[in-house]
């Protein structure tokens, strides 16, 4: 299929359409959730917001049951016409329950099924399916489990989806577009990217604000009046040590490598940073401190949607991998793709993909797109 600025047949666009220079708001359908914990419970708050009909299910039935009455569930149980399935469930379970979801012949064939779990590679690579997409939304509460349930918890949050070549795009449009609707900003990553870089800036940093935690607690039982002196920058840095600790034997066994190798470069800089104060090195404690004080400061806000958007559009082969391969190389630049249209054609096998992001991200989206081979066009929406 040619793009439909050119020539030829016009392409069949994919149900989900931009429309008067906007995504068309997604229609309200019906989702399944597996788990009913924090994340489960928060996804079935916001999508019944949203109008959805949600089902639920728990390994606990007396948590399922809160779920219900706190308003996170329609009902409890599984529902065969849900089009979408979140699991939700501890890491060790992901598998069994996603694949549970994907082979059940009483189930919709075009049913699309993503997980939420702080590790993509594994669950991944285990599910191996056209139909899952893993996901990972970057949220949390300091209240665990489903008493800290929000319904807005994922408003300017960053939700990873992380699509491979084999994942079949229009689930994919259907876990983006979902997710996108209950305030997140969706970022595509590989799978052992998403890895690599949360080790960094989540894993690691909970595994170090439990051991200050601990360091000061067991200092404590020797001087009382330590923990009265922690202020709030203490309380800052140790704020996630108070999460729930059950889900990080799993989260380590299966982010292992990654863990490893951030706790070295951060023990690493920990000698250096001794030395420096054992040396009284003013000027190499100060590069440093004001170094980090800089990128502090230019920390990314939880993205808002741009007053101006772009279509960018890409003519694509129809071949395993596309959809995966523009998407990550969007979330490998740090762009936020607002929405998106596959369009087919009846004859041929290439299609368009139409992707909407900010006007002041499409040239450099659109430079890389043509450096990976891509002919691309940009078009600002009114």
């Amino acid at each position: 299929m040619t793009c439909p600025a050119e020539d030829g047949p016009s392409p069949t666009p994919s149900r989900h359409a931009v429309v008067a220079g906007r995504p068309a708001p997604r229609p309200p359908g019906r989702a399944q959730v597996v788990g009913t914990g924090l994340i489960g419970g928060s996804i079935g708050l916001a999508l019944r917001a949203r109008g959805w009909y949600v089902t639920g299910r728990d390994a606990d039935p007396e948590r399922a049951g809160t779920a219900l009455a706190m308003g996170a569930l329609d009902t409890v149980g599984d529902d065969p016409d849900a089009e979408v399935a979140f699991v939700a469930t501890p890491l060790a379970a992901v598998r069994a329950e996603a694949l549970a979801l994907l082979k059940d012949p009483g189930r919709r064939g075009d049913l699309a099924v993503s997980d939420v779990s702080g590790v993509k590679a594994p669950v991944v690579a285990a599910v191996d399916h056209p139909r899952f997409v893993g996901g990972h939304p970057m949220a949390g509460s300091e209240q665990a489990g489903l008493k800290g349930a929000d319904g807005d918890l994922f408003v300017g949050a960053t939700w990873v989806l992380t699509p491979t070549a084999a994942t079949d795009p229009g689930v994919y449009t259907t876990v983006q577009s979902v997710v996108g609707s209950l305030g997140a900003d969706v970022v595509a990553l590989a799978p052992a990217d998403h890895d690599r870089l949360v080790a960094v800036v989540s894993h690691v940093p909970h595994l170090v604000a439990a051991t200050l935690m601990n360091a000061a607690s067991e200092g404590a039982e020797e001087d009382a009046a330590l923990l009265r002196l922690a202020a709030g920058g203490f309380r800052d840095m140790t704020r996630v040590a108070a999460g729930a600790p059950a889900i990080w034997p799993d989260i380590c066994a299966d982010n292992a490598q990654a863990i490893v190798g951030a706790l070295d470069r951060l023990l690493g800089d920990l000698t250096a940073m001794r030395d420096r104060v054992a040396a009284a090195d003013r000027a190499g404690l100060l590069e440093v401190l004001d170094r980090a004080s800089a990128a502090r400061r230019n920390l990314p806000a939880g993205a808002t949607r741009p007053e101006n958007l772009a279509e960018l559009r890409l003519p694509v082969p129809d071949r395993e991998g596309v959809l995966a391969e523009i998407t990550t190389l969007a979330g490998d630049l740090g762009i936020n793709i607002y929405d998106f249209e596959i369009a087919h054609s009846a004859e041929g096998p290439s299609g368009v993909l139409v992707l909407v992001v900010a006007s002041a991200d499409a040239p450099r989206l659109r430079e890389a797109a043509v450096a990976a081979g891509y002919r691309a066009s940009v078009q600002e929406l009114a």
